[in-house]
């Protein structure tokens, strides 16, 4: 990261942004707002497995929700099939990273030779084609209704981690140390992991030679380099890695459907956040996914409370509105990408040269 006062605003955000999602059991303690920092932590490796794709490599897939899917519902039949366990645990896991790498190799090896959009609009009718199978094939997958099933013990609401003398759960500031907890640190530290492996990989070698293939492919196959090989790892690295957060996804939610696991509305979500967090930033997809979750969940609250403030003036109750909060939403993006035109931590990263 440059040495640029834009650079160390980025720096501090993001040890804010860890902090609190590290210690947002105890600092907001609702219901509502657990789910919303679970799913910021399970978007932020999504968001930035497909940077690896679009920002770093330059290809453009529509295909990304479909590697989410295959583990969100590899983990899911497995704890229906086999009960609560983490051997069904691992077993979906497993299932859904090898069926996420053997389509991202065939759609790599047989589609990565193509231009662009080609390859956009094979992956596009590829996950039409399994978010049909997963509404028809409703013996497996639930149909429309999806599966509902059970976590592990340890991630029950009634399961003790830690009891006082009279054999009740002990508090912590508040805060009972009971299975929601195990389970909102288990998608915090495995979404961590993933995070730093991925950041990891484009500080390396290897990121480096796909900023070449991004910036220019052709030069990058003259001096040398496999660019379909690696087109084709990147694409199967990026699968696996989604296919790893929707697993997690599945064991936090404890429902998998065709909505929170194959939607096409989330692989809207997924390039909305890369846009606005900037695309090639590992960084980027961090602040992409605080501010559309925390948008998509609180943005309706928020223009209910500014409708009331604003009752006296005329007009303005039914602008604020909060059933017009995808109005607002849309103005507030098309901002952000006007004033951000690099995404906000790609536009903020240059601002600000140190002396």
């Amino acid at each position: 990261m440059k040495d640029t006062y834009g650079a160390l605003a980025i720096k501090t955000t993001m040890l804010v942004i860890a902090a609190m999602l590290l210690f947002a059991p105890f600092l907001f303690q609702d219901v509502r707002a657990l789910e919303v920092a679970a799913r910021i932590c399970i978007f932020i490796v999504l968001v930035a497995s497909y940077d690896l794709l679009i920002g770093y490599t330059g290809i453009v897939s529509f295909a990304h929700t479909m590697f989410f899917g295959f583990g969100a519902y590899g983990s899911a039949i497995a704890l229906k099939q086999m009960g609560p366990g983490w051997d069904a645990v691992a077993l979906g896991t497993v299932a859904g990273v090898l069926v996420s790498l053997v389509v991202a190799a065939a759609i790599g090896l047989i589609s990565l030779r193509v231009k662009a959009i080609f390859f956009a609009m094979i992956t596009l009718a590829t996950a039409s084609v399994v978010l049909v199978l997963a509404s028809q094939l409703s013996q497996i997958t639930g149909g429309e209704d999806g599966i509902t099933y059970r976590a592990p013990d340890v991630f029950k609401t009634a399961t003790k981690l830690m009891v006082d003398e009279d054999g009740k759960v002990v508090r912590w500031f508040g805060v009972r140390l009971n299975g929601k907890l195990a389970g909102y640190y288990f998608v915090f530290f495995t979404s961590l992991a993933l995070f730093m492996l991925m950041l990891r990989i484009t500080v390396s070698p290897l990121g480096t030679v796909l900023k070449a293939i991004r910036e220019n492919e052709a030069r990058a196959e003259a001096i040398g380099y496999r660019v379909v090989a690696y087109r084709t790892f990147v694409f199967c690295l990026s699968a696996v890695v989604a296919s790893l957060a929707g697993s997690v996804y599945a064991v936090w939610l404890k429902y998998t459907g065709p909505d929170t696991a194959l939607s096409f509305d989330i692989m809207i979500d997924i390039l909305l956040m890369v846009v606005i967090g900037g695309m090639g930033t590992m960084w980027g997809a961090v602040i992409g996914a605080v501010l559309l979750v925390m948008a998509q969940y609180y943005l309706r609250d928020l223009m209910a409370v500014a409708s009331d403030a604003v009752a006296g003036i005329p007009l303005m109750p039914e602008l604020l509105a909060p059933d017009r909060w995808l109005f607002w939403l849309g103005i507030i993006f098309i901002l952000l990408v006007y004033f951000f035109p690099k995404g906000i931590v790609g536009t903020l990263i240059t601002k600000g040269e140190r002396i």
